[in-house]
């Protein structure tokens, strides 16, 4: 089952299952594609629907010019919203059912907008107890550092996290 996207939306950075539709969110738009079902029009344009177990639907577009950029770390989901960033737009949203909101716009919009282009690594997480969206901005490695390595058979998995500790520590 393959389904086509407008190239112009960059490439897709994360998928996300909810009950009757697949959330997909690409670098510079979020769609929402409803599964096991698509809409057929008739030839007077009237729609019909048509329900399948092996059809991808038809690829809606959430309203809004926002993606998750080259950031998929940062989406975090509780019920039916989830939350993440537009690192390119410098905004922090929430998908819920009635569609993107820019939470980042509540008296903070300057701020992420400054603040979000610098740094390589955006990590979002969702505080139940708290319900709150919770983003660590850092700047990690974008390069594996461990290289060369090999795993003999035989070796305890104790041996292997003190070998990878001592490189990464190294």
């Amino acid at each position: 089952i393959t389904k086509d996207l407008m190239p112009s939306y960059g490439s897709i950075q994360k998928l996300y299952a909810r009950n009757k539709d697949l959330v997909t969110l690409c670098e510079d738009k979020v769609l929402t594609i409803f599964v096991d079902k698509d809409i057929l029009y008739n030839a007077d344009g009237n729609t019909q629907m048509l329900a399948t177990n092996r059809v991808l639907g038809t690829a809606e577009p959430f309203k809004g010019n926002f993606g998750i950029s080259k950031n998929p770390e940062s989406f975090a989901a509780e019920s039916f919203r989830a939350y993440f960033t537009d690192k390119q737009r410098g905004a922090v949203l929430r998908l819920s059912k009635d569609g993107l909101t820019p939470i980042s716009k509540a008296g903070m919009h300057d701020w992420f907008r400054d603040n979000l282009p610098k740094y390589t690594s955006l990590i979002g997480t969702y505080d139940s107890y708290k319900e709150n969206y919770n983003i660590t901005l850092s700047n990690t490695y974008v390069e594996n550092i461990i290289f060369n390595t090999y795993f003999q058979q035989g070796v305890e998995a104790e041996e292997i996290q003190g070998s990878l500790l001592n490189i990464i520590e190294n």
